[in-house]
């Protein structure tokens, strides 16, 4: 269990130039070349947010009414390109691609189809709240895209459209289904645990996902956004797993996605019952992975405001030599960990987790 508080890094105002004190120890046990922040955490796994615009309009990721990045302000389609290039040629062999919702960025599948063609990326996956699926489901494959995380917090249509205030869960199975026809496996449900919203349905969100052949994660929420109060609607992972102990027998498994979930199963079912657990059992110690947001940010740290403007040198700089050092010095950041448990209700990142990429 780790749910010990973990200090965030004392860091200057100003990160130009800021390199991170790496020790031979620290670098010794990985290959050659490889991204290692000065804790000895190899870094293998990246989220590219595309854009940080979405058809729906989650309570827990983004305002009502959201004010989205100008055009210029985002990355290009050949800028994401770029720096998921040079993150593969410094080791990195996942990359999950975010929003926002990425299927609405025009052109999504250009990016995509280029991304499931470098070498040396085994795992190329995808984030999205399924209202595109049944349109990308096909494309997405034949891409080179391996999984899918499909985001549903609830089976009821009057409370979906109450948490994503425009969201409609039709669009949502159809394209699960269109998921499931097109051959994708590991086919993943993310569900965002929300004390007196969808507490009451986990059971039948498991039972669904055992059904349909999916995995789900339940996910604790996180105090990210200008959201006060979450405290009073926060769940833990053993609260909800006890929960689901007494309808299902969960088996502990000590399989891996590549991600901070850890795994359950169901004797009997290929399904696997994960929890994503930032507060109760952070998983800082062994964290594997950096964000990179629409407009170039780079946070080592999805619970710090600490970022490297990957922008800035994509738009002064057209050597890959930059763009490499800049965020092989971003390493410098990253924090020992976050401290999500004494922010619940007044949370220290402001920005909303659409702005940073889910």
């Amino acid at each position: 269990m780790h749910n010990e508080t973990l200090r965030p890094e004392s860091t200057p105002a100003d990160a130009t130039g800021f390199k991170p004190v790496i020790s031979a120890a620290a670098v010794s046990n990985h290959p050659a070349g490889a991204l290692v922040d000065k804790y000895g955490r190899r870094i293998s796994y990246v989220r590219l947010s595309i854009t940080d615009r979405c058809d729906f309009r989650c309570t827990y990721c983004m305002a009502e009414e959201m004010t989205f990045l100008p055009r210029d302000e985002v990355m290009s389609l050949e800028e994401c390109l770029r720096v998921a290039t040079v993150f593969v040629g410094l080791g990195v062999n996942k990359l999950r691609i975010t929003g926002g919702e990425p299927l609405v960025r025009k052109d999504a599948m250009w990016l995509i189809e280029r991304l499931g063609a470098l070498p040396g990326l085994d795992n190329l996956v995808l984030t999205t709240n399924g209202s595109q699926l049944d349109r990308f489901a096909t494309p997405l494959r034949a891409a080179g895209v391996k999984r899918l995380n499909i985001s549903l917090d609830t089976l009821r249509a009057d409370r979906f459209k109450a948490i994503t205030r425009i969201g409609d869960i039709k669009k949502v199975f159809s394209g699960i289904e269109a998921v499931r026809a097109a051959g994708f496996k590991r086919t993943k449900l993310n569900t965002v645990m929300m004390r007196g919203t969808n507490d009451d349905e986990f059971v039948d969100l498991v039972r669904y996902a055992v059904d349909n052949e999916l995995d789900i994660s339940f996910i604790e929420e996180m105090p990210l956004g200008e959201i006060h109060g979450r405290s009073n609607t926060y769940i833990s992972s053993e609260e909800t797993r006890d929960k689901l102990a007494e309808h299902f027998e969960l088996i502990p498994s000590t399989e891996s996605s590549g991600g901070p979930a850890r795994y359950w199963r169901i004797p009997g079912s290929e399904s696997r019952i994960g929890f994503i657990s930032p507060h109760s059992h952070n998983f800082c110690d062994t964290c594997n992975r950096v964000r990179v947001t629409a407009k170039g940010e780079l946070y080592p740290c999805l619970g710090q405001n600490d970022a490297a403007n990957l922008m800035q040198v994509l738009r002064a700089d057209n050597s890959e030599e930059a763009l490499r050092q800049a965020i092989v010095d971003s390493m410098g950041i990253k924090p020992l960990g976050h401290d999500f448990t004494q922010q619940m209700d007044s949370p220290q990142v402001v920005r909303f987790m659409s702005m940073t990429g889910g």
